[in-house]
């Protein structure tokens, strides 16, 4: 069946299910594939539980009148979000970047929220996969769509351009990350300014940190909104949480690290923007908490807990311990996990991360194969840690818990 005919189909029940565990009952269930599992095989039991339709890519699993057997899933997946997008006339901000991306996203969200009907990609759903289901979530209701997308190499912005085609860009920052796929900054910096190429190619607009002489200079030929420290904006205290003086308001948040301005400034342009009252703006950030693991504060019967062990890099490793190191804490210890996907890169990078702690003089338990390679008191794991701390247990501390995804870090916040 063409994607035409499956679009029609989707208009009469526009709701996907990739995942036969959370059926939506009336919806489509999309037959995806990975290392260790087959879509395929859970077809007719999503239609039994309430699909009205599966796309299967298998001949052997096209076994019903509401099966559509198609080449491949993915593909099909993609292309209906393609033919979905072309039916949506809204302002669709695009939003990539090394770090901030998520948090960004969040609170121009929860902003433009106070005025318009906003769709946000839920989460980090910002691949090959999770940008197409976002997309094919917006409906008519919607006045504004924020759609997050990541890279691992070169091709993956443009690609992802491709599908969601916004006409509003930002790219929150370059530093280094997922180095594997990329090999070096320099391919980050062009992956990311796939989403500007594309933007000029629209005639779209683009919002960029003054701040930032990369992206100023990759923006230049392109209409765009700077936003930055000037006259009108600027930071009057990183004691805890971040607070600001736009036009003479006072901005509160929630948010520790004054790296975490540029995400405030970001959400106060595109507010202003899209004409949100600044009385909004004010209220919306000082509402705004992190949560999933990113800058949260945790507070147990021993410990004060930084938690920010969602992700990390070399980039984001380094602007959080020298933002650490000017926070008011008392008893300050880091406890840093292994930054990954690094490549060859990886050992370098994490004795930087080791100079840089007996530099800013912070005390630092590391956790980690990769970091075991540069520091032999190193834990290996995060039970090896455990095992350590039942027996010896860190009392009245303030803890900076930072490291990638794959090291879950997370886990330790129970026995601290």
């Amino acid at each position: 069946m063409n994607i035409s005919k499956i679009y029609k189909i989707f208009e009469q029940y526009p709701f996907i299910c990739t995942d036969s565990r959370k059926i939506i009952n009336g919806s489509i269930f999309i037959s995806l594939k990975g290392k260790n599992f087959n879509g395929n095989k859970f077809a007719l039991k999503a239609i039994q539980q309430g699909c009205s339709y599966a796309i299967v890519d298998e001949k052997k699993y096209d076994q019903s009148s509401k099966t559509i057997l198609v080449k491949n899933c993915l593909n099909t997946l993609q292309k209906l979000a393609i033919k979905h997008r072309e039916k949506i006339n809204i302002p669709v901000i695009g939003i990539t970047g090394t770090n901030g991306k998520t948090t960004s996203k969040e609170l121009i969200n929860q902003v433009l929220s106070t005025k318009f009907h906003v769709y946000a990609t839920k989460g980090n759903l910002n691949n090959h996969i999770g940008v197409p289901l976002s997309i094919l979530e917006i409906n008519k209701e919607h006045d504004i769509a924020i759609i997050e997308m990541g890279a691992n190499k070169q091709g993956d912005i443009k690609f992802l351009c491709k599908i969601s085609n916004p006409n509003f860009g930002v790219i929150t920052n370059v530093g280094i990350a997922h180095i594997e796929g990329f090999k070096n900054l320099q391919g980050v910096v062009e992956t990311k300014c796939e989403l500007y190429q594309h933007i000029k190619e629209k005639n779209g607009m683009l919002f960029v940190n003054a701040e930032d002489q990369i992206l100023l200079q990759k923006s230049k030929a392109i209409n765009r909104k700077t936003y930055g420290k000037n006259e009108n904006i600027n930071l009057i205290n990183s004691g805890y949480f971040i607070t600001l003086n736009y036009n003479n308001n006072i901005i509160k948040s929630n948010l520790l690290g004054d790296y975490q301005y540029y995400n405030l400034m970001l959400t106060i342009a595109i507010g202003t923007y899209f004409k949100v009252p600044i009385k909004m703006i004010k209220k919306s950030i000082k509402n705004y908490f992190p949560k999933n693991n990113r800058s949260q504060i945790v507070k147990t019967d021993n410990n004060t807990i930084i938690l920010d062990a969602y992700n990390a890099n070399p980039s984001s490793m380094d602007a959080t311990l020298k933002s650490f190191t000017k926070q008011k804490f008392k008893n300050k210890l880091c406890i840093l996990g292994d930054m990954l996907e690094l490549g060859k890169a990886s050992f370098n990078h994490h004795k930087l991360i080791l100079e840089l702690t007996k530099k800013l003089n912070l005390p630092t338990i590391f956790i980690g194969k990769e970091f075991k390679k540069v520091v032999q008191s190193s834990y290996e794991s995060n039970e090896e840690f455990i095992k350590k701390i039942i027996k010896n247990p860190i009392k009245n501390k303030s803890i900076l818990l930072k490291g990638s995804r794959g090291i879950s870090l997370e886990k330790l916040v129970e026995y601290l």
